[in-house]
């Protein structure tokens, strides 16, 4: 399924009923001070894997993506965003400790992020930067179905870059929504993946009961995204993060 194209710049925080799911874009690249009160957000822990990165560019756009996070669970759940606490899964899916229970899930690329909020029911997001793949047809034999792989190939070329980041950010929500990783093996499902087609999941793997959607997300132009939620109905809506709506800081 696709999703309207539109992204709202709201002026308070909407509210989040049990059928939505709400998905916000944030722009990684902000002015220092910016960062620096996202910074102030951030565990131990993300600033030593913020410190890790070589590059001043990385280091920030980390410290955004994360900070934002932060700052967006903690005004929905009306708390202090430094003082969040996450885990992770047997696969690294993040998770808020107990007793917190919002689901979520993030990706960011190049120049934005993405991050999907809902009350009910596992979500998945998954973000790239369009750009040529010069191995496309191995990547596609390595990791797509050969259904997928088949599909792909016989795109007009001028169609196959935008076709491969369909499929592969569509699989990776799905994976990263039922929250296996790659121990779900990408090849095992199939997903829609043709320039101009809704986003859908055409063949589940054999071990999943439970159905999903997925929706197509473009952030930005030259940006592919998906989201992959439990269910059949659900609503998407769509906004863009600015701290005015949700201050870095409480």
């Amino acid at each position: 399924m696709d999703v309207a194209a539109e992204w709202c710049l709201p002026t308070r925080l909407p509210r989040l009923e049990q059928t939505q799911v709400h998905v916000w874009r944030a722009a990684l690249t902000v002015p220092t001070p910016r960062v620096e009160n996202l910074q102030r957000l951030l565990s131990p822990a993300e600033l030593d894997r913020a410190a890790r990165f070589h590059f001043q560019k990385h280091r920030e756009h980390f410290v955004v993506a994360r900070g934002v996070l932060r700052a967006l669970l903690g005004a929905y759940l009306d708390c202090a965003p430094h003082a969040l606490q996450f885990r992770y899964n047997a696969y690294g899916k993040p998770l808020l400790a107990p007793p917190l229970d919002l689901k979520f899930n993030l990706s960011h690329s190049g120049e934005w992020a993405l991050y999907a909020l809902t009350h009910v029911g596992e979500v998945g997001v998954d973000l790239e930067h369009l750009r040529p793949v010069d191995d496309l047809e191995q990547i596609a034999a390595r990791f797509f179905s050969a259904a997928e792989s088949a599909t792909l190939l016989a795109l007009p070329q001028t169609q196959q870059t935008e076709a491969f980041f369909n499929c592969w950010t569509r699989k990776e929500a799905y994976i990263k929504g039922v929250g296996l990783g790659l121990s779900l093996p990408l090849d095992q499902f199939d997903v829609s993946l043709t320039p101009g087609e809704p986003a859908r999941l055409l063949r589940r793997p054999d071990e999943m009961a439970e159905a999903w959607s997925l929706y197509s997300l473009q952030p930005a132009p030259d940006y592919v995204g998906a989201l992959a939620a439990v269910g059949q109905t659900r609503t998407i809506d769509r906004f863009q993060w600015t701290p005015e709506v949700m201050p870095a800081s409480r």
